[in-house]
Parts: structure tokens; sequence; C-alpha cells
């Protein structure tokens, strides 16, 4: 029997024991993003004490977001190993020194290695938070579960890039240094919280595998899919503001942005109540996948706030469509093939993530045309979309 899996009473729970369980999700679910996008804000202040370029500052960000891909993994070993409670609450601290330690980091060097410590740790929670859902749910309340911690993440997106500068760094005398670490420890009182819920609905497993299973089409499929969402909303917010600069209208690019993002956490609020109508059903994926690429086509087609509104459109639909795919891994196999095919998900999802955004600015780069950054991930989402169409949604 593996450590973490030790089964209580198969008895459901009554509802008002499942309230301390979705707190814990969406706390765990904040910490997704809080650590990676409190960066943006922080980077001007951190260039200016450690003198970091522009790319430099830019890996603060992108650099979390690359080791999302990596550490994948590392999180699908660990699960296996020692359960997915264990793992998650192991990731957590992990973040938590990486995260903490960029407070305190003298130098570039430092910087760069804690925040990719910082980027591991949230990786592994990725996978570890999906797989926890089983064990601690009803099958009836998977989909909800999942769309909890997903608010919570988008959430955190949100707290994390919305108030650092307003509110968190004027109350410790502007020091980007204590803001890390102010947003860093409460982390652990969220993992010691973890071992609180007493119950493991799941049957324990043996040996279980941690490797993607590549012979799953759903492992390529779904991580394909989920990349879309996310190389749309990280390289649109990446390349709003050139393209708005490129435009003449740069000074509309923090209401552009406010929006942007605020759009994803009305999509997350949505999802707390459609979750059990939409997830596992293929048309509302597909519709949401499409509408998130002509949200991205009238960012290129219109001008001023018909073009925010689209992209703010896109963002909305993207945040959905990424809940949806999130989500699905729990109703299509088995708890112990769970954190596994999540791993997987998240490997291919999030190198797509990267490498498509990435690809997208050599190419504008290439021609001196912002558009084509966005081109490139709008080309990737009409290639991807057939595998939607062929998914298999049935429980396998």
């Amino acid at each position: 029997m593996s450590v973490a899996e030790n089964p209580a009473s198969q008895t459901p729970p009554p509802a008002a024991r499942l309230l301390p369980v979705a707190v814990l999700l969406w706390l765990a679910g904040v910490y997704l993003r809080i650590p990676i996008l409190v960066a943006p804000p922080l980077a001007p202040f951190i260039g200016n004490e450690l003198a970091l370029s522009q790319a430099l500052s830019g890996a603060l960000t992108t650099l979390p977001i690359l080791m999302l891909a990596i550490g994948a993994m590392p999180g699908s070993l660990s699960i296996a190993r020692i359960g997915p409670r264990n793992t998650l609450a192991l990731a957590m601290v992990i973040m938590v020194a990486g995260s903490a330690g960029r407070g305190l980091a003298p130098d570039t060097t430092m910087l760069l290695l804690t925040s990719a410590v910082m980027g591991l740790g949230v990786a592994m929670m990725q996978p570890a938070l999906p797989a926890l859902l089983p064990r601690w749910l009803e099958p009836k309340h998977l989909a909800l579960g999942s769309a909890i911690y997903m608010n919570g993440m988008l959430m955190g997106e949100f707290i994390g890039a919305g108030i650092t500068l307003p509110v968190i760094m004027p109350l410790l005398d502007n020091s980007w240094r204590a803001t890390m670490l102010v947003w860093s420890l409460p982390a652990l009182l969220i993992a010691a919280a973890l071992f609180l819920p007493k119950r493991d609905q799941a049957r324990p497993v043996r040996k279980a595998a941690w490797l993607p299973d590549w012979k799953n089409p759903l492992t390529l499929k779904l991580g394909l899919l989920l990349g879309v969402s996310s190389a749309l909303f990280f390289g649109v917010n990446a390349y709003l503001g050139a393209l708005l600069e490129q435009r003449g209208e740069f000074e509309d690019l923090t209401e552009a942005l406010f929006w942007f993002n605020f759009a994803q956490v009305v999509a997350s609020l949505m999802m707390l109540k459609m979750a059990r109508y939409w997830v596992g059903k293929k048309a509302p994926l597909i519709i949401l996948l499409i509408f998130s690429l002509l949200g991205t086509l009238g960012l290129l087609v219109f001008t001023g706030w018909w073009a925010i509104a689209s992209a703010t459109f896109m963002s909305f639909t993207a945040g959905v469509l990424l809940i949806m795919l999130v989500a699905l891994p729990p109703l299509l196999v088995s708890a112990s093939e769970t954190g596994r095919l999540s791993a997987g998900n998240f490997l291919v999802g999030y190198t797509m993530a990267f490498a498509v955004p990435m690809l997208g600015g050599l190419l504008s780069d290439w021609t001196g045309d912002v558009r084509h950054a966005i081109i490139v991930m709008i080309v990737y989402g009409v290639l991807a979309t057939p595998l939607a169409i062929r998914l298999n949604l049935q429980r396998q």
C-alpha cells in the first residue's frame, strides 16, 4: 500500500465537511499562480537593484513557466511514490523555499536559481491537485472540485498582479524583498492544513505507474489542446503591449491588461456553476476553442476598444477552456492513473505554451511586425482543433 493512500471510511461525508476541503483546494489553487504573477510588477524594482537586463527581467516570469513543463514528471513520480496529498504538501514547501529565496537572493545567479526552484514546486503542485480530487471527493463532485481550485488559480493571477504594487509594497516600505516573503510564507500554513482531512475515497494502489502513457491518445491530445489555451493567454499577455504600441494605442495598455486578466476571474466564477454541466461534454469544449481563436483574430482585425474587447473575450473563453481541460483526467481515468495523465498533459501543454509564443516572437523580430506573433498562435490553435473534434471522452 502506498504511503499516502490509507483509505478511511468509504461512507460519503456530509456536505458540511466538504467545505473545509473546498477551502483547502481553493487556497492551494491560489498558490499555483501568485508566486509567478508577483514577479512582473516587482521586476522594475528587482532590475534596478540587481542591474538586470530586459531579458533577465523577463526570465523572472518565463523561466517559471518553462519549469511548469519540466517539473510535471517529478510531480508524477512523487504522486506514484508518496501519494497526491504528500506530494502537494512537499511541492508547496519547495515552492515556498524558491519563492521566499528570491527575496533573499544576493545576486542574479541566485535569483534565477530560486526562481527555477519556485517553478519546480508549482509544477509539482499541478498534477497533484487533480490526483487528489478522487481521494477527497465523490465522483459527482469531481468537476466542482476542479472548478474550485482552478478558480483559486485564476484569482491568484489577478490578486498577484493586481494588489502587489498598490497594496502590499506600500505596507512594507516599498521593499520588493519583503513583498516576496509576505506573499510566500503563508503557503506553509496551507501545506500543513492539507493533513486535516482524514478521508480517502479512492482504493489503494500498489506500485503505481508515473511516466506518461504515450499510448493513451488522451496524453497528447489533451496536452496539445491545453497548450492552445495557455499559449493564447500567456502569448497575448506578452505581446499586447508591443501590439498596441505598434498601432499607436499604447496609452490603452493598463486598462487592456486589467480587463484581459479580470476576464479569467469571471470565467472561473462562472465555472463554479457550470462545471457539472459542461465538463466532460465535447460540444462546449469545441465551441469554446473556436470562440477563443475568433477572439484572438478579432484582436488583429479590430483596433481601439473593439480589439481590447476581442482580447478580453478570448481571455474569458480560454479560461473556461482551461478549466474544462484540466478537469477531465479525474473523470476519464482511474484515480491511480489521474496523476500521470495530468502530468503528461501539463508537460505537453506548457511546453507548447512556452514554445509557440517564443516562435511567434522570433518571427515578429524577423518581419518587424508583432501581429505575426499572434498569427502563429492562431495557426497553432486551428491545427489543434481537429483533436478536440476527435476526442473520446468516455471513461477508460
